[in-house]
């Protein structure tokens, strides 16, 4: 009874605003692990735009993204390196240990 009312279009406009609702909570995601990892901010700062991000959800992550956008690729490639050495660090002093 139901499928002849809902009809093709209403299941694609239906699976398109998942896969944007999946985006967007992906997005914000990204924005706050950025606000966290970003040493440039102090603590006042970082809790400033987590409320902004909470309270205004999308003015907050535009604004963060036209404020902050074009960094944050910076900041995720030297959170990598940082990793990368960390574990090459690890394996090198785990590789040097003599049982």
């Amino acid at each position: 009874m139901y499928a002849v009312t809902y009809s093709y279009l209403d299941l694609a406009l239906s699976a398109l605003y998942v896969v944007v609702l999946i985006l967007w909570i992906m997005l914000v995601f990204h924005i706050m692990a950025d606000i966290f990892r970003s040493h440039d901010l102090g603590g006042p700062a970082k809790a400033f735009w987590v409320l902004f991000i909470l309270i205004l959800p999308y003015l907050g992550a535009l604004v963060y993204l036209v404020a902050r956008g074009g960094s944050m690729h910076e900041r995720q490639i030297r959170a990598m390196v940082a990793q990368q050495k960390a574990l090459e660090d690890y394996i090198r002093r785990v590789a040097n240990t003599k049982e």
